[in-house]
């Protein structure tokens, strides 16, 4: 069911949403303080090309003061706004029945979004 789910997520726009995602990615990284945040919307991108069939897992073992700060950096300088479009795309989604589990996934992806230092994409 997994693969269904992601070749129509593929086709409807997680093609697009996942190459921008990672060509940002990449502008970010010409600097080197931008390396880090690039590096995150990288790893965004890759987990939006087929987000069915796995989890967005926050890691909270071990308190990292270097991953606090770049989370409060990424908040105020944009992580926010990637959240609320996803829970917009998530709640625009769910205006049908057939929409929900592609609501579903943009809400996942927008808890990944607003704090990506420390999260990964696990599989089930």
């Amino acid at each position: 069911m997994s693969f269904i789910g992601n070749l129509f997520w593929f086709i409807l726009g997680g093609f697009i949403m996942g190459i921008l995602y990672i060509l940002i990615g990449l502008i970010y990284c010409v600097t080197i303080i931008g390396i880090p945040f690039g590096y995150q919307l990288m790893k965004i991108g890759l987990f939006v090309f087929h987000p069915f069939g796995r989890n967005a897992d926050f890691r909270v073992n071990q308190p990292d003061t270097i991953r606090i700060i770049f989370n409060i950096i990424w908040i105020l300088f944009g992580g926010v706004q990637l959240a609320i479009m996803h829970c917009i795309f998530g709640l625009i989604c769910f205006i049908t029945i057939i929409g929900i589990p592609f609501g579903m996934q943009h809400f996942k992806i927008a808890r990944m979004t607003i704090l990506p230092f420390g999260t990964s994409g696990m599989k089930n």
